[in-house]
């Protein structure tokens, strides 16, 4: 459970931004979406494959 102690003389709108921030962090929306369909595990191996391989250019562009 997600808990926000609004502090003195804050605003509102800058509690629920903390709030906000907090729970994407979490992942908990993510893990809904990701688990409303049901995927192979050989396409989620690719993704993850594929994911990788484009951190490692990025890296490898980056030290260029």
């Amino acid at each position: 459970m997600l808990v926000i102690n609004v502090k003195e003389n804050e605003s509102i709108d800058r509690a629920l931004k903390r709030f906000k921030k907090k729970f994407e962090k979490t992942g908990v929306l993510r893990e809904l979406r990701s688990r409303t369909a049901f995927k192979k595990p050989s396409i989620v191996r690719r993704q993850e494959v594929l994911k990788a391989r484009y951190i490692q250019k990025m890296y490898a562009n980056d030290n260029y």
